[in-house]
Protein backbone atom coordinates (compact mmCIF):
# COMPACT_ATOMS: atom_id res chain seq x y z
CA UNK A 1 0.00 0.00 0.00
CA UNK A 2 2.95 2.54 0.61
CA UNK A 3 5.68 1.12 -1.36
CA UNK A 4 7.94 3.81 -3.15
CA UNK A 5 6.21 6.41 -0.60
CA UNK A 6 9.73 8.02 0.83
CA UNK A 7 11.94 8.23 -2.62
CA UNK A 8 13.64 10.89 -3.21
CA UNK A 9 11.50 12.89 -5.07
CA UNK A 10 8.92 12.31 -2.61
CA UNK A 11 11.41 13.90 0.10
CA UNK A 12 12.13 16.41 -1.85
CA UNK A 13 8.66 17.66 -2.56
CA UNK A 14 8.00 16.98 1.30
CA UNK A 15 11.00 19.60 2.27
CA UNK A 16 10.11 22.38 0.21
CA UNK A 17 6.21 22.03 0.93
CA UNK A 18 7.25 22.30 4.69
CA UNK A 19 10.26 25.06 3.57
CA UNK A 20 7.38 27.63 1.77
CA UNK A 21 4.43 26.75 4.92
CA UNK A 22 7.07 27.82 7.85
CA UNK A 23 9.90 29.87 5.99
CA UNK A 24 13.50 29.38 5.93
CA UNK A 25 14.12 30.56 10.12
CA UNK A 26 11.33 29.02 11.85
CA UNK A 27 12.18 25.39 9.84
CA UNK A 28 15.37 24.76 11.71
CA UNK A 29 13.50 25.43 14.87
CA UNK A 30 11.10 23.00 14.38
CA UNK A 31 13.58 20.71 13.58
CA UNK A 32 15.53 20.97 16.41
CA UNK A 33 11.93 20.84 18.69
CA UNK A 34 11.40 17.62 16.29
CA UNK A 35 14.39 15.27 17.20
CA UNK A 36 14.44 16.64 20.91
CA UNK A 37 11.14 15.38 21.27
CA UNK A 38 11.89 11.85 19.44
CA UNK A 39 15.17 11.96 21.77
CA UNK A 40 13.17 12.41 24.94
CA UNK A 41 10.78 9.57 23.15
CA UNK A 42 13.47 7.36 22.95
CA UNK A 43 15.03 7.80 26.67
CA UNK A 44 11.63 7.16 28.04
CA UNK A 45 10.85 3.96 25.85
CA UNK A 46 14.16 2.62 27.24
CA UNK A 47 14.35 4.22 30.98
CA UNK A 48 17.75 5.19 31.06
CA UNK A 49 19.30 7.35 33.64
CA UNK A 50 18.80 11.03 33.48
CA UNK A 51 21.62 12.52 32.02
CA UNK A 52 24.52 13.00 34.68
CA UNK A 53 25.46 16.99 33.72
CA UNK A 54 22.10 17.64 34.99
CA UNK A 55 22.11 19.69 38.34
CA UNK A 56 20.69 17.42 41.20
CA UNK A 57 17.54 18.00 42.18
CA UNK A 58 17.43 19.06 46.05
CA UNK A 59 15.65 16.48 48.16
CA UNK A 60 14.61 18.80 50.99
CA UNK A 61 11.76 21.75 50.98
CA UNK A 62 11.79 24.66 52.77
CA UNK A 63 8.85 25.30 54.73
CA UNK A 64 8.14 28.25 57.01
CA UNK A 65 12.53 28.55 57.56
CA UNK A 66 12.66 25.03 58.18
CA UNK A 67 13.73 22.01 56.06
CA UNK A 68 11.92 19.48 55.59
CA UNK A 69 14.24 15.72 54.87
Amino acid sequence: MFEGLFQPLHLIVIFLVALVVFGPKKLPELGKGLGEAIRGFKKELEGEEPDPKAPPQASQHKTDGKAIE
